[in-house]
This record gives C-alpha cells, structure tokens and sequence, in this order.
C-alpha cells in the first residue's frame, strides 16, 4: 500500500486546472499560514501534472467527495474544498487543512497520512471518490 504524507516521495497526479488554482491559493496565504501554504507548494513541486480531461475518476481532485475509511474502520464521505466553501459540519474539508492537502492528488486504494494536534499521526484510506461531471468545481 502506498502511503501519502508531506513526506512522501511517490508523485502524484494532478490536474493542470487544480494546480493552477492551488499553487495561485498557497501563494497568496503564505504571510498568513505559512506552514500550510509551503506543505501544499511542496505537495505541487512533487505533483504530475495531467490534463483535467484526462484525469482518471479514481484520483482525489478539487470538488471530490470521497469516501475515506480510519484505522479503526470508521468510514466518512468528505468533500475536498477551497477554504471559503470549507464547512466541517458539512465535512467539506479545505485544502489548506492538513488532511485536504494530504487528499489532493491521491487515487483509489492509497492510505494518505498527516499530523494532528499535539503531532499525532493520522492516516486513512481513500475507498472511493465522486467527481463532479465534468471534472470542474
């Protein structure tokens, strides 16, 4: 099983419109969460880049809803946003979070990992993700 953390070394797939749209977004919350912008500009520097049409189904993208399953076996149906769409009642996770920057770009089948509060290890795995039509957000 590959893992996806900020440390890992597999590339990841991305597509050319949600790279755009992501490196424009770290950039401009640098001054304010530089720690989160720098971990997805990190996530970006690593990622393939594909076309949007191109993209296959089963790779988390901008606008996903994705089913996740926890170590424990707790499944969960989140939906990966921009920060302003972010709602955790919702389980809209934004990206900027460090489980929505650990989601992009990772497919069917991956356990994705990030540190917690207090720098606890989390991880789950990607079970399942829904694209919207089109593939655009």
């Amino acid at each position: 099983m590959q893992h996806a953390t900020g440390l890992r070394r597999s590339a990841h797939l991305i597509s050319d419109t949600d790279h755009d749209r992501l490196t424009s977004l770290a950039r401009t919350v640098l001054d304010r969460a530089p720690e989160m912008a720098e971990e997805l500009l990190a996530e970006l520097d690593r990622a393939v880049i594909a076309e949007a049409a191109a993209m296959p189904a089963s790779v988390v993208r901008m606008g996903s809803t994705v089913t996740v399953r926890s170590e424990g076996g707790d499944i969960k149906r989140i939906t990966l946003v921009y920060p302003g769409d972010a709602d955790i009642a919702e389980n809209r996770i934004s990206v900027l979070t460090p489980m929505g920057t650990a989601l992009v770009g990772v497919s069917v089948g991956q356990m994705v990992c990030w540190s917690g509060r207090g720098g606890r290890e989390l991880s789950m795995t990607v079970e399942a993700v829904d694209t919207l039509a089109g593939g655009e957000h």
